[in-house]
């Protein structure tokens, strides 16, 4: 077998595929048959949707709120414990990107288009039909922002940084490659370079894939509502949102095709800016003064009522209320962890614990809950004190909501084009970094994988939306958030006491991490071994050009505290690590330096 360091790396071209096979083609296998099915058996689907829906959300929806409470419960003691100080990519490791860019991409990636979506309509379902108080009466509305504040506020985010703290600590200081199965070397060891890291990380982009889509087809349904109220020609039909679909994941693929600093970044700032933009405006032109009492009160009825609420699980009340919000949105956000995580954890490299989850977990969790106060208690004020008019359309029809409470307030045609197009601008966003994060776990942890790879995703996304849509609408779209959501969130709850166990090596110093000097953010390229045959073969090397190329036998995990050297030809790696040098400043990223008794040359243990 040639040995990893005897090729040049090769330059990611269209016609070259850089794939984990397993993976990519049994995902991209699993996803094309559910867009047959979809297609050819519409009125058979519609109706299992249902029956899923139902079945999930009765049976484990006790599952899904006792996971997100103790996700976020972990989260905040990383937060306030002795990890805080762990930078992620070693002590000298320094952020790529300014904190307004970095907090524009966590934003646009882990809210974007639901903020839009049900910013109105949920504040205003939870007021006419309140499962706590009597509808329509101003306890009503004050339980209808706090179960709003619930679903958006500190769990979800804790979701997020989870998933982005993990991959990003196992990916810039355990030298892994950046895919989620890295994450649990603690706990399988050698077994996640085999079936079980596959089915890992076919899960995981199954349930992005499904998470995005639920995102693209909700926001695609309401810039066809937008338009169809500006201009009454244009129907608002399933035809007209699947041309939609086309259109905008034309410019999502321009976007993907453009890269992250080019294309992502570029359009996260931009439609953060537009929709902070938009949210000014309501502020000033609306209510006011009610918005920012309110805003300081629903903030202290969430504080207040937080334990009961977050484990509220409608057991002495006989009702499924919770099935169609807070078990929908839990298995949402849990199904949108992969690609948020992923996506997150990438744009990371050189933040602290601490600072990471401050940035993850606080700031976006204020933002948003700003967000909900002026969209959704503008909404409130227009129906208890104004003209109304909320409610029935609410009820009549989700996506056209944001639009008739746009219309009560002054230069209502401006601000409804200027919310269409924050609208498109997070579908884009939301479409080009979901195809990025799928691509990375798919091509085995490359970081910059072919062109063609991410048009394919970008493509598919764009499929299943349109499937979604065509199998039964908005119930569709729920039910493949809780579906896909409901087995990863196990592999969340793995996920913590791996990343525990991680950090707790690390911070003993039995750890190691990259060379800082060259390492500048994820460097390590993938390409299949074409001669051996073996599912899931890689083979990991430095790109040209840096000052220091890494020389003698490839290096693979032997150990979650370290590496150990094994031979190029060895009987099984499945991935493959050349760890890089000694850098001029005398810190040592090989493995054998930083803990000499884990492994011996020859490639065994002691």
């Amino acid at each position: 077998m040639q040995n990893a360091t005897d090729r040049s790396p090769e330059q990611p071209g269209w016609l070259r595929l850089d794939v984990h096979p397993w993976v990519f083609f049994t995902s991209a296998g699993i996803i094309v048959l559910f867009v047959a099915l979809t297609i050819f058996f519409e009125n058979q689907v519609d109706n299992l949707f249902d029956i899923v829906q139902g079945a999930v959300s009765k049976y484990a929806g006790w599952f899904f709120v006792g996971t997100m409470n103790i996700i976020l419960i972990y989260v905040i003691a990383l937060l306030l414990g002795r990890f805080g100080d762990v930078r992620l990519g070693g002590e000298g490791a320094r952020p790529e990107f300014s904190t307004l860019g970095w907090f524009s991409m966590l934003f646009s990636a882990g809210m974007g288009i639901g903020l839009l979506f049900y910013g109105v309509a949920e504040p205003m379902f939870h007021y006419v039909a309140s499962p706590l108080a009597e509808s329509g009466t101003p306890e009503a509305a004050r339980v209808a922002m706090d179960f709003t504040f619930l679903h958006w506020g500190l769990h979800p985010w804790a979701i997020y940084a989870l998933v982005g703290l993990s991959l990003g600590f196992f990916a810039f200081n355990k030298g892994l490659p950046l895919s989620i199965r890295s994450v649990f070397y603690p706990l399988l060891g050698e077994r996640i370079y085999g079936p079980i890291g596959n089915i890992i990380d076919i899960m995981a982009t199954v349930a992005t894939m499904f998470g995005v889509a639920t995102s693209l087809g909700l926001g695609v349904q309401q810039v066809n509502a937008g338009l169809s109220h500006l201009i009454e020609v244009i129907p608002q039909t399933t035809t007209v949102q699947l041309l939609l679909i086309a259109g905008i994941t034309a410019v999502a693929t321009w976007s993907v095709v453009r890269g992250l600093d080019s294309g992502i970044k570029v359009l996260s700032q931009l439609n953060v800016i537009v929709a902070a933009t938009l949210m000014i405006f309501v502020l000033l032109v609306g209510p006011t003064l009610f918005l920012l009492n309110a805003f300081i009160e629903n903030l202290g009825i969430y504080v207040q009522h937080f334990p009961s609420f977050s484990t509220w699980n409608e057991t002495y009340d006989d009702t499924e209320w919770q099935n169609g919000w807070t078990v929908f949105y839990w298995g949402w956000w849990i199904a949108w962890s992969p690609f948020v995580g992923m996506f997150i954890a990438r744009v990371s490299y050189g933040r602290t614990i601490r600072e990471f989850i401050k940035g993850v977990l606080l700031v976006p969790t204020l933002v948003t809950f700003l967000w909900v106060t002026v969209f959704g208690n503008t909404a409130l004020n227009i129906e208890m004190f104004g003209v109304g008019g909320i409610a029935k359309a609410v009820q009549e029809n989700i996506p056209v909501s944001l639009f008739v409470m746009l219309e009560t307030l002054p230069l209502a045609e401006i601000s409804s084009v200027v919310a269409i197009i924050v609208i498109i601008t997070f579908f884009v966003t939301s479409s080009d970094s979901g195809s990025l994060v799928i691509d990375i776990i798919t091509a085995g942890g490359n970081t910059e994988p072919p062109v063609i790879q991410r048009v394919f995703w970008a493509v598919m996304e764009g499929a299943v939306a349109a499937a979604l849509l065509l199998g039964g609408g908005l119930v569709a779209l729920q039910t493949a958030a809780i579906s896909t959501g409901l087995p990863f969130a196990i592999i969340l709850l793995g996920m913590c006491w791996s990343l525990h166990l991680g950090l707790v090596h690390y911070k003993t110093g039995q750890g190691f991490e990259l060379s800082l000097q060259d390492y500048q953010g994820p460097e390590f390229r993938t390409q299949a071994t074409r001669k051996m045959p073996t599912f899931g073969r890689r083979q990991f090397w430095l790109p040209a050009g840096l000052h220091q190329r890494a020389t003698g036998a490839a290096m693979r995990p032997r150990h979650s505290l370290g590496v150990t050297p094994t031979a190029a030809g060895s009987a099984n790696p499945d991935f493959q690590i050349h760890p890089q040098t000694t850098s001029e400043t005398g810190s040592s990223a090989n493995a054998a330096a930083a803990d000499p008794g884990k492994g011996t040359p020859s490639g065994g243990e002691r």
